[in-house]
């Protein structure tokens, strides 16, 4: 994955082989390395690398596949 196109992102490893990834952040708010916890605020939506605007762009992925993200918001 090299991330062209979507600006500025933030991958959060949950491990077991799971990781999100959210894109086109205007601001980061952790670093690389910092452990993060549930609830607490990763980035701020934005429209770095996107060309509709401001927008969260959201994938989750199992080892080096993307899954279908809409099975796991039900």
């Amino acid at each position: 994955f090299d991330g062209v196109g979507f600006g500025q992102m933030v991958i959060v490893d949950h491990g077991n082989g799971y990781r999100t990834l959210y894109a086109h952040a205007s601001e980061l708010l952790v670093k690389e390395g910092q452990r993060v916890r549930k609830g607490q605020t990763i980035a701020r939506v934005g429209d770095t690398g996107s060309l509709k605007g401001s927008i969260l762009y959201f994938e989750i992925w199992k080892g080096t596949k993307a899954m279908r993200t809409i099975r796991w918001l039900r």
